[in-house]
Formats: structure tokens, sequence, C-alpha cells
């Protein structure tokens, strides 16, 4: 019969090594045995890593929301800035003409964030290039480990 150690009696889980102390254990039994605790403590890390993840992924969805509703905002900003403009434009000149130069403006800021972007996602490479080449590294590596 195997003896509890107190941690296990408050009902801790205790990795099986622990439950069975012998002084005539065989190799194999002591190798199992570190086998065991190695796989436990694993298995831990590898829970407190999925927990980990868990609540950081609940924090950037809530912070993304939160860039949403700032996206939402700074919309409607612009939109009744637009508008103010128009109206004092009108005030020159006729609203027709106003709401006409206002949409141009913005047309030209379209244009310039458009070709900037542009410009930008040609240099985005989609292959994960530096990866490729460890990976082709490697397996030369496996081939000729000597040189």
């Amino acid at each position: 019969m195997a003896t509890l150690s107190p941690r296990a009696r408050r009902g801790a889980h205790t990795p099986p090594s622990q439950e069975v102390r012998s002084a005539d254990r065989s190799a194999g039994e002591l190798l199992a045995a570190v086998t065991a605790d190695a796989q436990h403590l694993l298995r831990q890390e590898v829970l407190l890593a999925k927990t980990e993840i868990r609540e950081e992924a609940a924090k950037a969805g809530k912070a993304a929301g939160m860039f949403g509703g700032a996206g939402f905002a700074g919309y409607m900003v612009a939109l009744f800035l637009s508008l103010a403009a128009v109206f004092g434009l009108a005030n020159v000149m006729d609203a027709g003409w106003a709401a006409l130069v206002v949409t141009a403006v913005w047309a030209v800021a379209a244009a310039v964030l458009f070709l900037l972007g542009r410009s930008r996602m040609r240099e985005v490479s989609p292959k994960p290039e530096r990866t490729i080449e460890t990976l082709k590294e490697d397996a030369q590596w496996a081939r000729h480990p000597t040189k």
C-alpha cells in the first residue's frame, strides 16, 4: 500500500514517482518515474501556457473592441467636421461648390493614403524568407552533420 504525502492527502495531484518510495527500486523503475515526472511537468507547463494565452487573448479582444469604437468615433468626427467645413464655405460661396471643395480635399487625402499603402504593400513578402533559409540549413546539416 502506498503512503500518501500530506500534499496528496489535501487533494493535490502527485506525480506517479512520488506515490511509491522504496530503496530497492530498479533502474528501469527509476527511469520510468523520472519520465513520468517530466511528462507531468510538461503537461502542467502546457496547461499554464494555454491559460495565460486565453487570458491575454481576452484582453486583446477587449482592446480591439475599443480600437473599433475609437475608429467609429474618429469617422463621426471627420463627418461632422466635413459638414462644418461645407457650411462654413457656404457662407462665402454657393453650398454646392462648398460641398464639392470639401469632397475634393477628401479625394486627395484618399489618393495619397492609397499610394502610400500600395507602396508599402509591395514591400511585404508573404513568404517567410528567413525561416525557409534556416530550414534549408537545418536539412543540409541533418544530411551532413560533420560539415
